[in-house]
């Protein structure tokens, strides 16, 4: 039962110094300190419950996300959150329309990560309140419910309402075994923990070493810097792999796109299944030359994690721009707009293997790939969903990896809520960790 009227909203900025191990690090992001704005709503419900939202970052610019959901937040605040569930088609659009601050959007860039933290915590909410994790709170909503949270301006040329809701109803057959199955055996993850890209080689055998030990069959390796040196590593990988096992390279948008395909070809030799954001993330166009170019490879192309919006995903999807769709749960306006693109993907049959290499996001989109799996696509053929094995300690509901597979939440909401002890020590800049690290630097 939905109850309460939103009475505070809050926001910290919340930062992890990864880049001083080099984690996360690759060739155009070379020092991220894994970050997220951290959203807290609250309710005047007898319950207590709190909704809690991330979006995330690398670092500098935290502050920036944190001024824009303040900017936001008076969209949110004293709104009963029955009604705003009840058309949360109509407050998604209220919250991205915003008269002067679409302005410096619109759906794109600092405000869209913004709207993207409070659209978490308000589905962190509901399933809390339904007692359910949100993966199961979106499996048992009816078609009709599930359609109406979408906003399908700018996507109707491609997916209509109508279309959306006949994909669910079509999803609802085999749903009870595919949610048994998903139980049981989780759903597959690759790593990309083994082979960041400011890692020594030592530790990238280490690593390697240690996923094979566990049961990891797919791998990412971080490409794009220096090409002898890629060539180098991925050897490294590769023999230490073997052939048989899954090998993927992400150039996180370091070339133009005749350097994309020239150096991918280079790479070839070690049978990436896939090349990840070869370019800018903007240039559909260039994604499609690249992806044209590349199938003779048999090499495809993924991207998706610097997608603005789903209008980017649609036009990517029409010009044949990409063989793996990479959704991003903070990117994107949460839940709302992720529903639009999993459900264009599965129109044009596009694999979808999420994004979830930061702080929180391996928790949040575990939620909306199963979902994805159960609902809609109901395949895991070429399907698999990122793992990074960084900071989960600081979830009070952190993934649970079996078998290299995400198992299914079984905690209600959306795996968000961050432990109090970890914000207080991470906030920045007065958190004990970066006091700690400040005086360090004087000294």
């Amino acid at each position: 039962m939905v109850r309460g009227r939103i009475s505070r909203l809050s926001v910290r900025d919340v930062r992890f110094p990864t880049s001083l191990g080099g984690h996360g690090s690759d060739a155009m992001h070379t020092d991220p300190d894994y970050s997220a704005a951290y959203v807290v709503i609250e309710t005047d419900a007898e319950d207590g419950l709190k909704g809690c939202g991330i979006t995330f970052t690398l670092g500098k610019g935290t502050e920036v996300v944190v001024c824009a959901v303040n900017a936001l937040a008076h969209h949110v605040l004293h709104k009963d959150l029955r009604d705003i569930v009840s058309d949360f088609r109509g407050f998604y659009r209220q919250l991205t329309s915003d008269g002067q601050l679409r302005w410096i959007g619109p759906e794109k860039g600092v405000v869209h990560l913004a709207t993207a933290a409070i659209l978490n915590a308000l589905w962190d909410l509901w399933a809390k309140q339904e007692g359910k994790p949100l993966w199961k709170l979106l499996v048992d909503m009816d078609p009709r419910t599930l359609s109406s949270c979408i906003d399908f301006r700018y996507i109707t040329d491609v997916l209509t309402e109508e279309e959306a809701y006949e994909i669910l109803q079509n999803g609802q057959v085999g749903k009870k075994e595919r949610e048994e199955q998903i139980l049981t055996h989780g759903y597959p993850a690759y790593t990309t923990s083994c082979a960041w890209l400011g890692y020594s080689d030592d530790t990238l055998r280490q690593l390697c070493t240690a996923a094979l030990k566990d049961g990891w069959t797919r791998f990412k390796v971080k490409v794009g810097a220096d090409l002898q040196d890629d060539m180098r590593r991925c050897r490294l990988i590769r023999d230490m792999i073997g052939p048989e096992k899954i090998l993927m390279m992400d150039a996180n948008q370091r070339w133009d796109v005749p350097e994309a395909v020239e150096w991918t070809s280079k790479l070839a030799e070690f049978k990436p299944l896939w090349i990840e954001e070869p370019t800018s993330p903007d240039d559909i166009l260039g994604h499609a030359a690249i992806s044209k170019a590349l199938a003779p490879l048999g090499i495809g192309v993924a991207t998706g994690e610097q997608c603005h919006n789903r209008v980017i995903f649609k036009q990517l999807l029409q010009a044949n721009a990409l063989q793996f769709l990479q959704i991003d749960s903070c990117r994107l306006g949460s839940v709302n707009e992720n529903l639009s693109v999993l459900l264009m993907a599965k129109k044009f049959g596009i694999p979808v293997c999420p994004h979830a290499g930061g702080v929180g996001l391996c928790e949040l989109v575990q939620h909306l790939i199963i979902f994805d799996y159960i609902s809609v696509s109901g395949s895991l053929k070429n399907r698999m969903c990122e793992y990074v094995d960084h900071l989960h300690e600081h979830f009070k509901y952190p993934v649970i990896i079996r078998r290299a597979s995400y198992m299914p939440p079984k905690d209600a909401g959306y795996s968000t809520e961050m432990k109090e002890d970890s914000v207080e020590k991470h906030q920045y800049p007065d958190g004990e960790v970066w006091k700690k690290l400040q005086a360090a630097q004087e000294n």
